[in-house]
């Protein structure tokens, strides 16, 4: 072997080594560091009459908990600090069938405050192995066509969240005092398992109440479209994990819905409502990592328009 064929070889080498420690790196950093490394995001929105008092909602999604996630569990009680009017949950709370205890005590004194919630369909069916590259070119609403019967506590976990006087918005309409405001609701069950049920609901927002929320786990824009119509003011949901996996100056990958990249997470315009997408909170235990999408909750103060 000549010696430019053995510095060709050797420089191979490095460079193969070089990406493995890279790579090595960064899964360390995406599963222990930043799957840990919880925010809490904040927006105001005028939504409000003249001259209402202000209402402050938390928003949470997607904990995906499992019972040895004490970062997490303390993370979300630590949220009772930032007095929230109203605690909404859009959904994939649990993860694992002993899970539905340690939800509700990381969720502690929130549940003394007004809240309501909805299903997505990791409440109701466990995580699986599967390959995530998959989440590339399909969404992961076929994994469930086989798995007719849930396998997670979800009855459990609404039972628990209802006990505290939350109100259950999946495929119901309801209404809310948050102080002196009144607040209607509309929700529906997670459309990636074809549960959502627009038609219970369907027809106008109360036009009296001060706000109108549209809560769902999934933000298809077939029910976002018909929450719009139908005079919600705010839609509240969660499922992307904001791409989980994204690509600095790029950003969400892939969104596992119908809504796009742009939308995957945070505040943004849709129609003559606001659309709020939860980045969540968890994973699930079989991807255990996140990469340029920290995990998260969020305030959105709601205020008195001009």
């Amino acid at each position: 072997m000549g010696v430019d064929n053995r510095r060709l070889l050797r420089g191979i080498g490095r460079a193969a080594a070089i990406t493995g420690a890279v790579g090595v790196a960064g899964l360390g950093y995406a599963s222990v560091i930043e799957r840990n490394w919880f925010r809490l995001r904040r927006y105001e929105l005028p939504l409000l009459p003249a001259g209402s008092p202000p209402m402050r909602i938390l928003h949470l999604s997607d904990a995906h908990l499992t019972p040895g996630r004490k970062m997490l569990i303390d993370w979300i009680r630590g949220l009772e600090e930032y007095e929230p009017d109203l605690v909404i949950n859009t959904g994939d709370s649990l993860a694992h069938p002993d899970a539905v205890e340690p939800f509700i005590d990381a969720l502690g004194p929130l549940l003394d405050r007004p809240g309501a919630f909805v299903y997505g369909s990791n409440d109701m069916f466990s995580p699986q192995l599967k390959n995530p590259a998959r989440y590339l070119w399909r969404t992961s609403k076929k994994d469930y066509g086989k798995r007719r019967v849930p396998d997670l506590p979800w009855r459990e976990l609404g039972a628990a969240m209802s006990a505290s006087g939350w109100l259950d918005l999946n495929n119901h309409k309801a209404s809310l005092k948050v102080g002196e405001l009144d607040v209607a609701l509309g929700g529906v069950h997670d459309s990636h398992i074809k549960l959502d049920r627009y038609e219970a609901i369907a027809g106008p927002a109360d036009p009296s109440a001060d706000v109108r929320l549209g809560v769902l786990h999934s933000p298809e824009p077939t029910n976002l479209d018909r929450f719009e119509a139908d005079g919600y003011q705010l839609l509240l949901a969660g499922h992307t994990h904001g791409g989980q996996l994204c690509l600095p100056f790029y950003g969400t990958l892939v969104t596992n819905c119908g809504i796009d990249r742009k939308r995957a997470w945070g505040l943004n315009e849709y129609g003559k409502a606001w659309l709020h997408v939860s980045g969540g909170l968890g994973t699930s235990p079989y991807a255990p990592v996140r990469f340029c999408c920290r995990p998260e909750a969020s305030l959105l103060d709601l205020v008195a328009g001009a």
